[in-house]
Parts: C-alpha cells; sequence; structure tokens
C-alpha cells in the first residue's frame, strides 16, 4: 500500500470524512514531491493536489498516488476545496492541527461551508503511518547514513590541531553536498575541548588544541529522507578522565542499542543508558533524552524520553544517544540509529565507535 492509501485506511478507521494537509513535509511524505505550496485532500476513497501552476508540470509527472488539479487563481484554493467536499458529500474537515497555524485554520473556516475539525485525530493518523518505514523509506536513509559515515572518514584525515571548528564543519558539510547529499539534515555540529560540555554548542572560530576532543553531530538528507549520528574523537592523547567518560557513555550506548525491540517504551529505553550513567556517578551530567525517531524529519515519532510512553513498533526509527557533559571540562556523545525489531533492532550505523585518537 501507498503512503495515502494507508492514510486514507487511518481516515476510514477514524471515521474522518476528509482530511486538508497543508504542511509541506507531510504533503511531501505523501505525494513524493517537494514543494512550497498546494494543498492535499483526502477522502476515505479519492485524494488531490491542488497545486499552483509553477510546480503544476512537475506535479504531473511526479505525483502518482492522486488527482493533481492545478490551482485556479480566479477561483482560489477555498473554492476547490468546496467543490471537492460537495463532490464526496463531506461536511467536515480535519486539519493537521499540530501544524496549521490559527490564523491559517480560521481562514480555512472562513471560506468553505466545512466544520473544522480541530483536534489531533488527523496528526494521530499522520504520525501512526509516518511511523512504520517501509523498505523504500528505510533504503533512502541507510544511503544518507553511508554519505555521513564517509564524511567522517574524510573529516578523520582533515581535522588537525589548529583548525577550528567552523573549518571543520564547512569541510564535513560540503563533502557531504558534494557526494550525494540532496541537503544537511541539520546544521552541522562540531564543537572542540571545553566546548564539547554543550550538548547542541554552535561552532564557532576556537582552534582544536591538542589532548581535546571534538565533537561532531551531522547527517545527510537522500530524497528527503535523514540520517543523524554523533561521533567524538581526540585530536592527541586524552587523559584518563577523558577515556572514563568516554567508556561510560560508550557502555551506555551498547545497552541502550540491545534493549531496543519492539514494544519496548521510550521512557523504558531512555532509562537503561540513563540508570546506568547513573550508576557510574554521571547521572546529572547525562540532562538530555536518549533518543528521538528520525525519518522525512530529523525529529519524528516515536520519542525514548524519561517522559515518554511512546510504544517502539517494528519497523520505527530510533536514535540511540546518550551523552556525559561537564561543564567547564568536556563532553562525550555518541549516537547510532537503528531500525525496530521485534526481537531486538538492527543499526544502521557502521562507524566506528571505539574511541579514535587522531
Amino acid at each position: 500500500m501507498t503512503a495515502i492509501e494507508r492514510l486514507r485506511t487511518k481516515l476510514a478507521e477514524k471515521n474522518i470524512e476528509g482530511a486538508v494537509i497543508c504542511s509541506d513535509v507531510n504533503r511531501r511524505y505523501f505525494t513524493g514531491m517537494k514543494s512550497s505550496a498546494g494543498t492535499l485532500l483526502v477522502f476515505p476513497d479519492a485524494a488531490y493536489l491542488i497545486i499552483d501552476f509553477r510546480y503544476i508540470e512537475k506535479a504531473k509527472a511526479t505525483v502518482k498516488d492522486c488527482e493533481v488539479i492545478l490551482q485556479k487563481p480566479a477561483k482560489g484554493v477555498y473554492t476547490q476545496i468546496q467543490e471537492l467536499c460537495d463532490k464526496h458529500g463531506v461536511g467536515s474537515l480535519s486539519v493537521e492541527a499540530d501544524r496549521m497555524t490559527l490564523a491559517e485554520a480560521d481562514r480555512l473556516s472562513e471560506e468553505i461551508d466545512c466544520t473544522l475539525e480541530m483536534s489531533d485525530a488527523l496528526s494521530d493518523c499522520v504520525n501512526a503511518v509516518r511511523l512504520i518505514k517501509t523498505p523504500e523509506e528505510l533504503e533512502k536513509m541507510i544511503a544518507a547514513q553511508r554519505i555521513a559515515e564517509q564524511g567522517l572518514l574524510h573529516m578523520f584525515e582533515f581535522v588537525h590541531e589548529g583548525v577550528t571548528e567552523k573549518q571543520i564543519q564547512l569541510e564535513l558539510d560540503y563533502y557531504m553536498l558534494s557526494h550525494g547529499a540532496e541537503a544537511l539534515s541539520f546544521d552541522t555540529i562540531a564543537l572542540s575541548g571545553v566546548n564539547t560540555s554543550m550538548p547542541h554548542g554552535v561552532p564557532s572560530d576556537k582552534p582544536v588544541k591538542k589532548g581535546e576532543f571534538v565533537l561532531l553531530d551531522f547527517g545527510a538528507t537522500v530524497d528527503g529522507y535523514h540520517s543523524d549520528m554523533t561521533r567524538t574523537f581526540c585530536v592527541g592523547e586524552p587523559d584518563e578522565e577523558m577515556k572514563k567518560v568516554y567508556n561510560i557513555v560508550l557502555e551506555a550506548q551498547l545497552k541502550g542499542i540491545s534493549a531496543v525491540k519492539a514494544g519496548i517504551k521510550g521512557c523504558e529505553l531512555d532509562a537503561v543508558a540513563r540508570d546506568y550513567i547513573a550508576s557510574q556517578g554521571y547521572g546529572e551530567a547525562f540532562g538530555h533524552s536518549l533518543g528521538h525517531g528520525v525519518g522525512i524529519e530529523i525529529h519524528e515519532n516515536p520519542y525514548a524520553a524519561s517522559s515518554s510512553d511512546d510504544v517502539l513498533y517494528e519497523n520505527s526509527v530510533v536514535t540511540v544517544e546518550p551523552g556525559i557533559y561537564l561543564e567547564g571540562k568536556f563532553g562525550v556523545r555518541i549516537e547510532d540509529f537503528v531500525i525496530v525489531k521485534p526481537d531486538g533492532c538492527v543499526n544502521m550505523t557502521e562507524a566506528e565507535k571505539k574511541l579514535i585518537v587522531l
């Protein structure tokens, strides 16, 4: 089944008469086409993409799972939405409550003669469809990960004493974009020394010094699908405390990966790594969640956090990224992302995890 067919099934199960999808990311997910505009209407028995002249030729050649309709300036998209609702006898439309702005909802409500359903019903349906990855989606994510991993190997040759964090960031970004990445998954994090204690620090003009950690958090995208990984390595020999903390984080990560399986809750997975780090005396230094889903967005369901009741289902994807951050000293994070299976997981990340010393 296609993504739209799976959504139509979900709509029927929830007795949703019709759904209007306007967000760029979900429109791309269900149609396979990237655009900055367009309205996707999905009914239990049909689907339509209303899109303007700028994208109509590409849409007709690309979109296969719904009828492509040219947005007519004279009528306006709201008139066309109303006509399609009338055609299918629809009196209410569900909207993306987690993505549509109040202004957009007000305008839609004013322009069409349908009741707007503003609950989480549609968002829940969309998230349920996106949660379970198809083989094709996983292939794209693995391809993106291989680009990122080649980038990491390149950085082992590039990084040296004296190079700045910004230079490292730019070199890694250029490598991924010039070796098949459609785009970056997010702004690359490249930190060194004392700055590695900031989990989401911003690269600066600070030069790398001998005996410092370098932390890289980065990813590539292929056909809209993201990869995500973090590695921490050292330029010159680390001291004993650095080695100790690195090995604790590595063991926590390995324990977390070993615990991944279908049916486990996000909070339970988070606790596996968090409890181990706490048992080693660094509980207060692990201040973020263990992981998150990855797909057509870099952060999506399921979430592995102490507050998360998300259930990990077979063929969902989750990161496992514990860290220890010692303010004024250094930080360590190691991140892989895995495919959830009934009795374990498949790790899409093949990069080395032992402590690399350049």
